[in-house]
């Protein structure tokens, strides 16, 4: 039989050496303990469960061992009859939020006005830190506060072996206390034993067994039990074969528990015939197998899918008159689930329900996924009620998910609605995917209602920011839901929606432009172009769509100036907008009165090759040059002449010379003869009158001059009252040129005539 230990002594406050009492205790177990309920036998931690052996009946007990139990020490903690404020509790405190000096040595020194052992111990017990832990246990005996008994030089071990300060409990035990008179026995290398397994350290747990017999420490069967449970959770199967043989040599006897951890550990190396030979072993020694050893078997036999084997185990143990426990039901039917026997398992449930063994949260993790896989969601939907009012969450949380899914999968929305209910009203945290699921199945159903409720749940309970969520929202959850809101006037909504979705580092552009399409529908191009920068900022790439929308959603507010900064930042993206849209945005300008920046859009629209929208590009062209901008309105002729686009010279010339806007005529007469432009004599005759009129006679003379160069003789009738105004002006010479250069080309002319004359005869 294993025995625990537990340390315990008269209550003399002068330093003594211990008795140790044997007792079933809990303090520091060295067994494989029975899985809690539901709790897997073969679970590669098998602390979780308590002795597989029989307990011992109090009746029975010696009396000295219910003498002990009597003088057993409480941790001040626990006794009763204390005031609220407990020394060591403070102590506790102050060592959790403080560095360890001499300031706080002295400070728990004025604190304590005599130091007894149930205080250390328990100031040993509740402290937070193990470094100060260990601090505070060497310090009060250095300073001569107290000398250690064997509970604290047993509590700082445990300590140490659980923080795996493991050198440091291995120096206390085969330096320190030898040094101090302790003897050393089986109990301390068992703590070590058991430390250096849980840090998987399984070499140096087999030295310190070894090194029980070169210190002359007896050894039983609970020091092998501890190093079996430590080599064979690491698969060394073989080696715990050899301990062992090892063992009986010595003549010591395995019990019960042994050959519970030895066929767990067979079972976890996949070792199936051994664990059946040393289950047979077992009962031929004379030992019966207990629930646990069954539940061990059953769990190994269900883990290699031989459920018949299991099944008769089964009916062997409540043949022999072993009531099979929850874990036991609960290993039979994850079994039968695991070979999709469903209907099997279903059937286990309502028979262990009828003993009166109520199912625990293991056993419903196991069905609820096995369920799901099989399609029986009217089933799941009962187990699930049943969980809810019995307030049992599952083991395993993530089989919410699994079960939004099948639910939605199944088409019942309702139900899988009432599985969100059921996570809350359990505590467990909804996260955004679980909403994510619903919103999505909502919107595929078009119940677009029910996907805004839950919007609004997430927005108002800021679920998708809490930082222990684990599990997002996906892009078809989101997508289709800010589409819908956008669509339907209620884009501020979906904007907060993603803003949330921003902050945890979602970057969908489709999400983006849906937004902005959504704000500048509403008539909020501000918001949308503000989504835009955020867009360029993160080099996400933006929708063309989204771009007319917004600059629509401008020029229908009257905001030509911006709609053009949305049209170049559309161009600077690589998207084309087409005719109509230049053609909007320079109509918006030119009639805002914004014609220079109507003719920058004219320009890129141009150089763009679009040659579309002339009778607006006259009207630009025209602004342009009675503003003054005359340089800038032969640019843009230039640009629209090299690509192949016609310019209406006669008209401009025309207009311009009605409104006496001479300079700038004279200026566009002059690029048309550099340019050998189709101009029409008349044209010319216009813009001279205009020029003769206005008195500027020498501009008159100088682009008279350059006709007549370029074109040769004109029609025009005033040439003698210019002549006679560049004379009245002091002019003379340049009116003498103008007389023989018109009488030259009457001659030219007359000339001309007589030989188109005789071409005709002949």
């Amino acid at each position: 039989m294993g025995y625990h230990i537990a340390f315990s002594k008269p209550f003399q406050l002068k330093p003594r050496v211990c008795q140790i009492s044997l007792t079933p205790s809990l303090h520091f177990c060295t067994s494989i303990p029975t899985p809690s309920p539901g709790e897997d036998p073969i679970s590669p931690n098998p602390e979780t469960t308590a002795s597989p052996g029989p307990k011992p009946d109090p009746k029975t007990e010696t009396p000295n061992v219910a003498q002990e139990k009597q003088f057993q020490r409480i941790p001040r903690a626990k006794q009763q009859h204390r005031g609220p404020e407990k020394l060591e509790d403070i102590i506790c405190r102050m060592m959790a939020n403080r560095d360890w000096t001499t300031r706080l040595q002295n400070s728990i020194r004025a604190l304590v006005p005599e130091f007894d052992h149930s205080l250390v111990y328990n100031v040993l017990h509740g402290a937070r830190k193990p470094d100060h832990a260990l601090q505070f246990f060497r310090w009060v005996e250095r300073a001569g506060l107290i000398q250690h008994d064997r509970e604290t030089h047993m509590k700082i071990i445990q300590i140490l072996g659980t923080c795996s300060m493991l050198n440091h409990a291995r120096c206390i035990v085969l330096e320190d206390m030898p040094k101090k008179g302790f003897e050393l026995d089986e109990d301390m290398f068992v703590l070590l034993i058991d430390s250096y397994g849980k840090a998987g350290i399984v070499q140096e747990s087999v030295k310190m067994f070894s090194k029980m017999k070169e210190l002359g420490v007896q050894r039983s069967v609970k020091s092998y039990d501890a190093l079996f449970k430590v080599i064979v959770r690491k698969g060394r199967y073989m080696m715990a074969k050899r301990f062992f043989n090892k063992m009986l040599d010595e003549g010591i006897g395995p019990t019960r528990h042994t050959y519970n951890v030895l066929i767990w550990g067979f079972f976890l190396s996949m070792r199936l015939r051994t664990a059946v030979r040393f289950f047979e072993d077992m009962k031929v020694r004379g030992i019966s197998p207990d629930v646990v050893t069954y539940n061990t078997m059953i769990n190994g036999y269900y883990r290699l899918k031989k459920m018949e084997e299991a099944e008769k185990l089964f009916l062997e143990m409540k043949a022999k008159d072993i009531a099979p426990t929850v874990i036991s039901y609960t290993t039979m039917i994850k079994g039968y689930l695991e070979v999709d026997r469903i209907n099997d398992g279903l059937r286990l449930l309502e028979e262990m329900k009828s003993f009166g063994i109520k199912p625990n949260n293991v056993t419903y993790t196991t069905l609820l996924p096995g369920l799901c896989d099989s399609g029986k969601m009217t089933e799941t939907r009962g187990i699930l009620k049943e969980m809810v009012m019995r307030r049992i969450a599952p083991k395993d949380n993530t089989i919410f998910l699994e079960l939004l899914n099948s639910h939605c999968k199944a088409v019942d929305l309702k139900a899988a609605v009432d599985v969100l209910d059921a996570m809350i009203k359990l505590s467990i945290p909804t996260e955004a995917g679980h909403y994510g699921i619903l919103i999505e199945n909502f919107c595929k159903a078009e119940e677009y209602d029910q996907a805004v409720k839950l919007v609004d749940k997430v927005i108002e309970n800021d679920i998708i920011l809490r930082p222990q969520s684990t599990l997002e929202m996906e892009s078809s959850a989101y997508n289709p839901v800010i589409q819908y809101l956008c669509s339907h006037g209620q884009t501020g909504k979906a904007e907060i929606l993603f803003r949330q979705l921003l902050k945890k580092g979602v970057e969908d552009p489709l999400a983006f432009n849906n937004l902005i399409c959504g704000h500048a529908k509403e008539g909020n191009p501000d918001s949308a172009f503000e989504i835009l920068r955020i867009m360029g900022r993160k080099g996400i790439p933006r929708d063309a769509n989204a771009y007319r929308l917004l600059i629509e959603s401008y020029l229908r507010k009257g905001e030509p100036a911006d709609a053009k900064t949305a049209l170049d930042s559309m161009i600077e993206d690589g998207h084309l907008p087409d005719s109509s849209m230049f053609r909007s945005v320079m109509e918006s300008l030119y009639e805002d009165g914004r014609v220079q920046t109507a003719s920058r859009v004219m320009k890129s629209m141009v150089e763009k090759g679009l040659t579309g929208n002339m009778d607006l590009v006259a009207k630009i062209l025209e602004a342009l040059l009675m503003r003054g901008h005359e340089e800038e309105a032969l640019g843009r002729i230039d640009l629209l002449m090299s690509s192949q686009c016609s310019v209406n010279f006669d008209n401009l010339l025309s207009i311009l010379s009605e409104k006496g806007k001479t300079i700038a005529a004279l200026k566009l007469l002059d690029f048309g003869l550099q340019r050998d432009c189709d101009i029409d004599f008349k044209s010319y005759d216009k813009v001279l009158d205009a020029l003769l009129a206005a008195g500027k006679t020498l501009n008159a003379y100088s682009i008279l001059c350059k006709i007549m160069e370029k074109a040769g003789v004109t029609s025009w009738k005033s040439y003698e009252d210019l002549i006679k105004s560049l004379n009245q002006e002091g002019n003379t010479k340049q009116a003498d040129i103008l007389s023989r250069m018109i009488k030259g080309n009457d001659k030219s002319h007359e000339n001309k005539k007589a030989k188109k004359k005789a071409s005709v005869a002949a």
